[in-house]
């Protein structure tokens, strides 16, 4: 059973096809093993799991996975990180047969209680954790999608300005940034960047996202592209507010806020559909080879653009292309997984 009363929202969400993720769901469904040893999913969540973003994206995730293995769903989110590991333990006793312990910040109390407890547990950003049987990491190769976003926004831009606005100091915030201008220059070599940072881990201060968000829009930018959790709903507003004589564009991670967009202002979304990386976890738990290698979100399964109606067609065939060739290996995107690396880049 979810906690919260997480089944109905979840079912909101099956309704309003929220995740976008094309037909992956049910290849990864079609590929559960018959054999199924997981009888509970449990998953801790650092956020309420109506962000819209990666809180939601995970528990929605983790809901498809349950529900093609016939387990039942165990959701703890908004725990933050000062409880990690009392919920953790409270996972693991309570019967769990797998754990998805959906926050970096988890990655060093996840390992300790998957040993502990011989239980089946995947982190992020931990790869050096890897333990067969019971510890697998999950990396992220989100500079793909960021990079198709960069190329987006450049062939919408009239300013010629671009924002990035992020809200934390996030390995994975850094890395789609490199990827957004690498994407952006791809199209217009001299193209200008402004950005700005909320705090070391705002990860849900709308406040301070509109805050931010106004000053980079001040500046001349006209495609922002956001970064934060709960705190893009601030961004969203800052941009549906703004009032500087032109369009302004919003292209938001991880999930999808369009049903929310009443100004006409989301552009698109670098959509990250956990749904495959955990399906294949539990295939792996089940068949004996769990915790023997890690896994990557990339463009090949999982991350993607989200099609609005406001992207050309043009554009789209354009961005279509790139993707295939960013999984075929011929478009190489440089890797920027700290903040003193994206300054790197943009000075050359």
């Amino acid at each position: 059973m979810f906690k919260h009363a997480a089944a109905k929202w979840v079912a909101v969400l099956a309704i309003a096809g929220l995740l976008l993720g094309g037909s992956s769901g049910a290849v990864a469904r079609a590929k559960a093993v018959k054999a199924n040893k997981i009888k509970v999913i449990a998953i801790a969540a650092p956020e309420k799991a109506t962000d819209r973003g990666w809180n939601q994206q995970g528990v929605y995730a983790a809901y498809q996975v349950a529900k093609a293995v016939g387990a039942k769903l165990v959701v703890n989110d908004g725990i933050g990180y000062d409880n990690t590991e009392s919920v953790l333990r409270r996972l693991a006793t309570g019967g769990a047969n797998f754990i998805i312990a959906q926050a970096s910040g988890y990655n060093t109390i996840a390992p300790r209680i998957a040993q502990q407890y011989k239980i089946p547990t995947v982190t992020y950003d931990a790869p050096k954790d890897l333990l067969k049987g019971l510890v697998a990491d999950i990396e992220t190769s989100s500079q793909q999608g960021a990079y198709l976003a960069g190329v987006l926004a450049a062939r919408m831009t009239k300013t010629n300005i671009l924002g990035i606005v992020i809200s934390a100091a996030d390995t994975n915030w850094y890395k789609q940034s490199g990827g957004y201008i690498a994407g952006a220059r791809s199209i217009k070599r001299n193209i200008k960047f402004l950005r700005a940072q909320i705090g070391q881990a705002a990860y849900d201060d709308a406040a301070g996202g509109n805050r931010v968000t106004k000053s980079v829009i001040a500046g001349g930018a006209d495609v922002i592209f956001g970064m934060g959790d709960g705190s893009s709903f601030g961004y969203l507003q800052s941009i549906e507010t703004a009032k500087v004589g032109h369009k302004v564009w919003f292209i938001d991670v991880i999930g999808n806020k369009a049903p929310l967009d009443k100004n006409h202002v989301l552009l698109s979304s670098v959509l990250w559909n956990f749904e495959p990386t955990f399906m294949q976890a539990a295939n792996d738990i089940n068949n004996g080879t769990f915790g023997t290698h890690n896994y990557n979100l990339n463009a090949s399964n999982g991350v993607h653009l989200l099609k609005s109606r406001y992207i050309p067609g043009k554009v789209w065939v354009e961005l279509e292309r790139d993707r295939r060739a960013i999984i075929a290996g011929t478009i190489k995107i440089p890797l920027t997984p700290t903040e003193a690396a994206v300054r790197n880049l943009l000075g050359k």
